[in-house]
């Protein structure tokens, strides 16, 4: 559970030099980049290795300063992150994104049951807008036809995406997409059904992050 923690409150560190501290930002690109693939861990493990309440607290101070840093500035403001400018307005829902993700993780290590709620909305629309990155990613091309979501949101409402008279479509319960597309489950033991190949493939390979 340590780890989770670390890699939220590193990720909120990141954040904030993004926006206030470009240079020093930089000195974590390059050392991203010579860490490679393991980075992310390396990184929770330093955060890890802390007395708990001081890991605590400095998640819970970054996330406050990141929170309020983001409500600061335009949605449309651009700043550096890993290979790409991001803004507000999609760094916003990523946040929420990962912080609800690496929370399923800490319930699911202590067998707890994470109830749902109607934020997952923000996460289920960036599993649909992470169409084109799912087929990147498993290095295929990006299917040539629209997607139509269904979604059965907690609340008993249906989330939707796409025309209606899409060929390929996806139908199931919003949390079960949003764990599949932040690969917290794997696609059979969910209630997701896919209508059309492209659709099928999609839900195999989903995801919201490199």
């Amino acid at each position: 559970m340590a780890h989770q923690i670390a890699h939220l409150a590193a990720a909120e560190a990141n954040v904030l030099n993004a926006l206030h501290d470009p240079q020093a930002f930089e000195g974590e690109l390059k050392r991203a980049d010579a860490d490679g693939p393991a980075h992310a861990d390396l990184v929770a493990d330093e955060g890890a290795a802390l007395p708990r309440s001081e890991l605590l607290h400095r998640w819970r101070t970054g996330r406050t300063e990141l929170a309020a840093a983001l409500g600061e500035i335009p949605l449309t403001h651009e700043f550096p992150w890993y290979g790409s400018q991001l803004t507000p307005q999609l760094m916003i829902p990523l946040r929420l994104m990962e912080t609800w993700a690496h929370g399923q993780d800490i319930y699911d290590t202590l067998g707890a049951t994470h109830a749902p709620t109607s934020r997952l909305r923000h996460v289920a629309a960036l599993g649909v807008a992470g169409v084109p990155l799912s087929f990147y990613a498993a290095q295929l091309p990006t299917p040539p036809t629209p997607f139509r979501v269904e979604l059965i949101a907690p609340t008993g409402d249906t989330w939707t995406w796409g025309p209606e008279d899409a060929e390929q479509r996806v139908h199931g319960t919003a949390l079960d997409f949003c764990l599949r597309v932040t690969h917290r489950r794997p696609l059979s033991p969910t209630n997701l059904t896919a209508v059309g190949p492209y659709a099928q493939r999609w839900l195999e390979i989903a995801r919201v992050f490199l």
